[in-house]
């Protein structure tokens, strides 16, 4: 990967993929890339935290990346939000989906799911630094100690 290019840009130049309009993406398909690049960005601060067996970072990482801390994330940051995050925010929040957590309510599940909407939607506009920012902001208020 050259310097200077971030991994999104690197994979849609070796990957050959095309330019989609954002807006077009279901809010189900944002979260689901979410989900996946919030997953990474927790994964990577535990690790760079401490060196130690995988079961013991896999239940470090847990303790951030439910649905039940999501919620408590993005409730935490609304005020924080520009209108079109807010947007994006509720259209994966409305969404409707067919499955659930286990260890959450719906009304926790469907903010997650929006929040993981804009974590996506952050990614895939190029705007990490505003993701991060956003995640470092919510770990903060929150109160959690990664």
């Amino acid at each position: 990967m050259e310097e200077g290019l971030t991994i999104l840009e690197a994979i849609k130049r070796d990957f050959a993929c095309r330019d989609i309009d954002i807006r077009t993406y279901s809010p189900l398909a944002l979260a689901y890339i979410g989900d996946a690049i919030y997953d990474l960005v927790i994964r990577t601060i535990v690790v760079e935290r401490g060196n130690t067996s995988a079961n013991k970072l896999h239940k470090k990482t847990v303790g951030y990346v439910n649905a039940r801390v999501q919620a408590k994330m993005i409730e935490s940051l609304l005020d924080e939000l520009t209108e079109e995050e807010q947007a994006v925010y509720k259209r994966g929040r409305n969404a409707k989906s067919y499955t659930t957590a286990k260890n959450a309510s719906v009304i926790e599940y469907r903010k997650a799911t929006g929040f993981e909407a804009l974590c996506g939607y952050l990614y895939l506009t190029g705007k990490q630094e505003r993701m991060l920012a956003l995640i470092k902001k919510a770990v903060e208020l929150v109160g959690m100690k990664i």
